[in-house]
């Protein structure tokens, strides 16, 4: 998940009612995902939707996120922003960055560098080729 959606989420759970096994409820409770959205991190994750209804063991119906998920929550978004501010995050930005900017190089080299495309030498008369040439220029 990305570092501002993380970061956004932290911020939502301590102001928004959370709820497992659904996206709202009729009271105001939201997902941490909306939540995380409403707060700023714009990012669709399924995967985390999946996985904290998974977790939580959440039912055909939505109900509160009880102290202890959201605890664990909390102290799962903590502990993964920490180590993305050491040493993933950074370093992972800056490789993408760096790769985009390869791309975007290659790009501009290939488009400003290719020369002309070579003149094709089409014979002056059809006519004068054997029969199986002449059928293959007209099937091209």
């Amino acid at each position: 998940m990305p570092l501002d959606t993380k970061r956004a989420m932290l911020e939502a759970i301590q102001v928004s009612p959370i709820i497992v096994g659904g996206y709202t409820d009729r009271s105001g409770g939201v997902c941490p995902m909306l939540a995380a959205h409403r707060n700023g991190g714009r990012t669709t994750f399924a995967s985390f939707a999946r996985a904290w209804d998974k977790y939580t063991r959440a039912g055909n119906n939505p109900r509160r996120a009880s102290e202890r998920e959201l605890r664990t929550l909390t102290t799962m978004l903590e502990a993964s922003i920490a180590i993305d501010d050491t040493q993933g995050g950074a370093v992972l930005g800056e490789a993408i960055a760096d790769h985009r900017q390869a791309q975007v190089d290659r790009a501009m080299r290939e488009e400003y560098t290719a020369g002309p495309l070579a003149p094709v030498e089409w014979p002056d008369a059809v006519e004068d080729l054997p029969v199986e040439r002449e059928l293959e220029l007209h099937s091209v």
